[in-house]
């Protein structure tokens, strides 16, 4: 059996991604590479970032508290707002696709859980600082939305959009029977120019451009979607998908609107303990 108290140093395999030694070689070297990812794709992916044991026990840790998870589905837009009824008719903006999505948030984890000791972690926190390269890491102050376990299964899906924040952390902890795949259109629009007609195309099918990034169980990926297109595809089976979703933000004290938090979570504030 697992054991959810293992030591935060277990948790990762320190010789491949060397966080207790930031100033040597190795982790230079493994921070170069993750950066030459985000350069080209917009994604670093960090694949067996867990220990066997140490994934073992993650999951362990995310079936037990999944069902705490409050489930959000309905049409959904790609730019994560309502659509523009002023635009016209087979604009971008007006488009809809299908999100469907279980989240736990961060007051859910105990203080025990190996996923929310990682996050937690300050080594963790400098590693994701030095790969972004975009001066000092803060995480969350919200107390949902720091730490959240992403659960998907079957018929659910994320539609095609771009991220509001500027970057992502996540952790593939389960990957489901079927479906699931992280789609990604890499660097498809810019800050100055939209390219509505090479976004349309892609929601209207086009897959000439659809990248897709393995990640299998206890892959870390940094993924930055402000300007990448991405979904993850309608998941079958009986297996769920699980996906560790890590906030951190280059500001102190970010926390999510109310909306957000009530769409997400079903609350707005953490639960008594």
């Amino acid at each position: 059996m697992p054991t959810p108290d293992l030591p935060l140093e277990a948790l990762v395999d320190l010789r491949r991604y060397p966080l207790l030694d930031p100033d040597g070689a190795a982790f230079a070297a493994v921070v170069a590479e993750a950066r030459e990812g985000l350069a080209e794709l917009g994604a670093a992916e960090l694949p067996g970032f867990l220990t066997e044991e140490g994934l073992a026990a993650v999951l362990a840790d995310a079936i037990e508290v999944e069902p705490l998870g409050y489930r959000n589905a309905g049409p959904a837009t790609a730019y994560l707002a309502l659509p523009d009824q002023e635009a016209p008719p087979g604009h971008p903006r007006r488009w809809l696709g299908h999100a469907a999505v279980r989240a736990v948030a961060w007051d859910l984890f105990p203080p025990s859980s190996p996923l929310r000791r990682l996050y937690e972690w300050e080594p963790m926190l400098r590693f994701i600082e030095q790969v972004l390269d975009r001066g000092t890491l803060y995480r969350y102050a919200d107390p949902l939305g720091g730490l959240n376990l992403a659960s998907m299964g079957a018929g659910d899906e994320l539609q095609w959009h771009f991220d509001q924040t500027d970057f992502v952390v996540s952790l593939a902890v389960r990957d489901a029977d079927d479906g699931g795949d992280f789609e990604v259109v890499p660097r498809i629009r810019t800050a100055d120019d939209e390219r509505y007609d090479e976004v349309a195309a892609v929601l209207g099918g086009d897959r000439s451009r659809v990248v897709t990034l393995g990640l299998t169980p206890g892959t870390l990926l940094v993924f930055e979607g402000r300007h990448s297109l991405h979904r993850v595809s309608p998941i079958g089976g009986a297996t769920t998908r699980l996906i560790g979703l890590l906030g951190y933000d280059t500001a102190p004290g970010t926390m999510s609107s109310d909306l957000l938090k009530q769409l997400r979570y079903g609350r707005t504030e953490p639960v008594a303990r």
